[in-house]
């Protein structure tokens, strides 16, 4: 059954009518009133309880579509969609494991690949080593409340950390692995971030249509001599992951260049430094 709805349209406010649907159904669903998985009415219904033209109900549907907050499904009609895990390792060098687990979620790794593989030209250019050279891959299905949340390929060098190949990494950070078994500590990293659409192989390990929006981050880390120490390309389905970015404005840089910034310094388009 159709959830009852708790917004009214003030038809004397300045305010249009769609947006006024829009922030009160908004209203309601952060503030709990709707969960995810409610099913709301139809459009016809919805004009007729509120009063509205379909052009309004379409309008507020659509943006609420586009944040994230709502979700269509063809013949079954519109939901309340699931809550986006929020991330911050975009910024930090925490890595995906340790957010979660800060935010009290119990993450685990389906370890889809684990071997010593020749790196490719693009992998040993990231990690500054010759073309061939043999690097320890770790292909994993991230999973956080039995949900697929993100698909990652990490390379790292296989001379700095042989360990890796044995390592049970369903239930342990690789970050945390890297510092207390191979004493390798991650000091920077750089991160860019583009959206791109889910091929066949990757919409059905991560459960979404494919084509359907996901994140790509790519990623090389490393230690405080400068030494690459990993490279990493993580999908995250945009469905259900947000990332949160703190910027902070320095005094007395106004008309820096990007040339003028230190070494590993963020920039638009380059968040700065996933395990």
């Amino acid at each position: 059954m159709p959830a009852k709805l708790n917004v009214k349209v003030d038809r004397d406010s300045p305010i249009p009518y769609y947006v006024q649907l829009k922030d009160g159904l908004r209203a309601q669903i952060e503030s709990g009133r709707l969960r995810p998985g409610d099913l709301l009415s139809g459009e016809p219904e919805l004009c007729r309880e509120l009063d509205v033209s379909r052009t309004v109900v379409r309008q507020a549907l659509k943006d609420l579509t586009y944040e994230g907050l709502i979700v269509r499904r063809k013949g079954k009609g519109t939901f309340i969609a699931s809550p986006k895990f929020t991330e911050s390792h975009i910024q930090e060098l925490s890595g995906f494991y340790q957010d979660m687990i800060d935010l009290g979620h119990t993450p685990y790794s389906q370890v889809l690949r684990q071997e010593i593989i020749p790196a490719s030209a693009v992998v040993a250019d990231r990690l500054a080593l010759p073309a061939g050279s043999p690097v320890v891959q770790i292909d994993r299905l991230r999973f956080v409340e039995d949900v697929p949340l993100v698909l990652t390929s990490t390379y790292l060098p296989y001379r700095l950390c042989p360990q890796l190949v044995e390592a049970d990494f369903s239930h342990r950070s690789l970050y945390e692995f890297l510092e207390t078994e191979c004493g390798l500590v991650l000091a920077r990293g750089r991160r860019t971030i583009e959206a791109v659409a889910a091929d066949e192989y990757q919409a059905g390990l991560l459960r979404v249509p494919t084509g359907a929006p996901l994140i790509l981050l790519d990623s090389v880390s490393y230690l405080a001599d400068d030494t690459p120490i990993e490279h990493y390309k993580a999908l995250h389905r945009g469905d259900r992951s947000r990332f949160e970015v703190e910027l902070v404005r320095s005094a007395g840089r106004a008309g820096v260049s990007k040339h003028d910034l230190p070494k590993g310094s963020g920039l638009v388009g380059e968040p700065g430094s996933k395990g």
